[in-house]
């Protein structure tokens, strides 16, 4: 910290009058109010507007400066809130306000359980979802606060395809945990046809000859397909700096895929931070998730 010198003027013992004590008394005073006016004033907020709340669940003070979104994992067809909460437990104290948006099927699970979707449909529902978090991240950026966006596997893409196309300065920050930025074609091709694998020691894709057997398992890989499809060195390169973005992967990720070395380059060369492990596809969350919030957040 930095140290702050003092320098206080003597007056001349016997040459002190009333006048000069009110005189220089009053002179303080109106330096202190001048002070105190120009200080910012601490920002107040509103409560969550309703039109925002049937879009979210979330966990803490409605009014907190600090708004971490979570952008959830899956794809599923129901809202995680057990994460929130845990989190919340964490965040609440320092004053954060934990979020997760709504996606296009968990505000319609029968868009993955009735029928089978085609991959434009599923890009569809995706830029849905996209439409969704941005309008819940600009709300909370047009009143001022501080919003961190958080995404976790699907939600690591949504996210990517948040700052792909929306930019990368519509949150403050990003924590992106075992994503992909430029997906195998051959795997997110067997995904389109509803057929799904995983990557032998993070690396090989190994794929299912046939497709899912249920409707919802068909459909939940196209629409994962709809995201992994997207080359995001390519939607990123004329992004000057990623230097917000944090992004933790696993060596032997077997559900996406360990980052290639090209991808690692890539995000080297625009200046974000990355943190891997050993692990697999769970691993970096469990193992990495408070380093994550420190290096990302500087929450500690």
């Amino acid at each position: 910290m930095k140290k702050v010198l003092t320098k206080m003027m003597r007056i001349k013992y016997g040459a002190t009058t009333p006048k000069l004590i009110l005189t220089t008394l009053l002179s303080v005073i109106m330096l202190s109010c001048s002070n105190d006016d120009d200080k910012p004033p601490t920002p107040t907020f509103n409560d969550i507007p309703q039109n925002i709340k049937d879009l979210i669940y979330f966990s803490g003070d409605e009014k907190a400066s600090t708004v971490l979104i979570n952008a959830q994992a899956g794809p599923s067809i129901v809202l995680d809130e057990e994460l929130v909460d845990n989190l919340s437990g964490f965040l609440s104290p320092r004053g954060i306000l934990t979020v997760n948006v709504h996606q296009a099927q968990t505000l319609n699970p029968e868009i993955l359980l009735n029928n089978d979707i085609t991959l434009d449909d599923a890009v569809n529902f995706n830029n849905q979802s996209i439409e969704t978090l941005y309008e819940v991240v600009n709300h909370f950026k047009d009143e001022g606060r501080t919003v961190y966006v958080l995404g976790l596997s699907f939600g690591a893409f949504i996210t990517q395809e948040l700052i792909a196309q929306k930019g990368i300065d519509v949150a403050d920050k990003y924590l992106i945990i075992t994503g992909r930025l430029d997906m195998n074609d051959v795997f997110w091709q067997a995904l389109a046809e509803g057929r799904t694998g995983d990557f032998e020691n993070g690396v090989t894709p190994i794929l299912n000859s046939e497709p899912e057997e249920t409707i919802f398992g068909r459909n939940e890989a196209k629409l994962f397909a709809g995201l992994i499809m997207n080359r995001y060195t390519q939607h990123f390169s004329s992004i000057e700096s990623l230097s917000n973005i944090t992004y933790i992967y696993g060596e032997t990720d077997e559900a996406v895929g360990s980052l290639t070395a090209e991808e690692i380059s890539f995000l080297q060369s625009k200046n974000a931070n990355i943190l891997s492990g050993t692990g697999g596809h769970d691993e970096p969350f469990e193992g990495f998730i408070e380093q994550g919030f420190s290096e990302a957040f500087g929450i500690e």
